[in-house]
């Protein structure tokens, strides 16, 4: 069937709201919505779709970063099209909009996009994504093990294993004070059950650490500078280094910031100024290394021990503590663009060092 207009030479503005099942697909041309459809959630059909209703057009097209990650993203610009993935806070969202659909929220962000109102996350590339995985599932080993461990600490008070002023941390030499305790049958099985969990748990972190230090090594620049922060240790360094790379994505400490989720949220009116909350955005994963690493940095280092005693003294530890990890990353990002270390020596100077 033939197209009924002709798109040739114009610019075409798809907004997508991708679901695990479905595409919602609304598409603008020239300020107006020219066509809404949905279909099967499979990206060939998709650019076969757009490729047929809009030949000869310039077609862009938009989506929100989420559980399908950048798969879609990347076959789009395979086959010549532009596609942008953004965050889903940055879209504008009327305050009379009380009626939400798939077919809305598509229409949003073709809008948006046809009127330059949408900026794109950054995108790892396909080698910096891959290398993530293994530190977010080493971040999800250590939860599971602890997780184990807080069932197995309320089995032992339960059955009064433990006493009251029992704090020995889980470990192999805690379990062995229970190997000759009475049990009933059921109670021993779920014990020991939970104990070999949190041993299988041990060895695969012990597994996914040995991978990470081959990261590391192929990862020599990155791995230099981050291991040069007191507080950033090896796993937090290969969190790090594969969640933000170099940082020089980041064309300002600001877009850094607002990356990581460390900008705190405003509302201000008049003379009046208040912050609350920070952002959140990006993982969280993030953060939380970030949050840890702050805790040691302010040990060592006594400009940052300053800093946070001054803004705890007026706002408490736990937004100091936030406030000096957005100080921290500002400065290994600087570290970064000055081709040094966190101790102002040379990285080619530290490298040679440790060759």
């Amino acid at each position: 069937m033939k197209n009924r207009y002709d798109y040739t030479g114009k610019t075409i503005f798809t907004g997508i709201d991708v679901h695990k099942k479905t595409y919602s697909v609304v598409t603008v041309c020239d300020g107006e919505i020219i066509k809404r459809d949905t279909m099967p959630a499979y990206p060939d059909r998709l650019v076969a779709y757009l490729l047929k209703f809009f030949p000869g057009a310039k077609i862009k097209s938009a989506y929100e970063a989420g559980f399908s990650g950048f798969y879609l993203h990347r076959i789009l610009l395979k086959k010549g099209i532009e596609n942008m993935v953004v965050h889903a806070a940055s879209i504008e969202i009327s305050s009379r909009d009380r009626v939400k659909t798939d077919k809305r929220d598509a229409a949003k962000i073709a809008v948006q996009l046809s009127t330059n109102r949408l900026k794109g996350i950054f995108v790892p590339p396909p080698e910096m994504e891959d290398k993530r995985e293994l530190t977010r599932y080493r971040t999800n080993l250590v939860k599971d093990r602890n997780r184990i461990a807080a069932r197995l600490k309320h089995k032992a008070h339960q059955y009064g294993l433990v006493g009251p002023d029992d704090i020995q941390t889980v470990c192999s030499q805690w379990f062995k004070q229970f190997e000759k305790k009475k049990m009933n049958p059921n109670l021993r099985y779920v014990f020991d059950a939970l104990i070999e969990e949190w041993n299988h748990n041990k060895r695969k972190i012990k597994e996914v650490d040995n991978l990470l230090k081959i990261q590391a090594t192929e990862d020599k620049d990155c791995e230099t500078v981050y291991r040069s922060v007191k507080g950033v240790g090896p796993a937090a360094s290969r969190v790090l280094a594969n969640e933000l790379g170099n940082m020089q994505q980041f064309s300002s400490e600001r877009a850094l910031f607002s990356y990581t989720g460390l900008t705190p949220s405003e509302h201000s009116s008049g003379e009046h100024q208040r912050k609350g909350h920070i952002s959140r955005q990006g993982k969280s994963i993030l953060r939380c290394m970030l949050v840890q690493c702050s805790w040691v940095a302010i040990r060592y280092d006594k400009n940052l021990r300053d800093q946070y005693d001054r803004i705890a003294a007026r706002a408490g530890g736990k937004r100091a503590i936030v406030a000096i990890a957005r100080r921290l990353i500002g400065r290994i990002r600087s570290c970064f663009r000055q081709g040094v270390l966190y101790n102002n020596q040379p990285l080619e100077d530290a490298k040679r060092h440790v060759a």
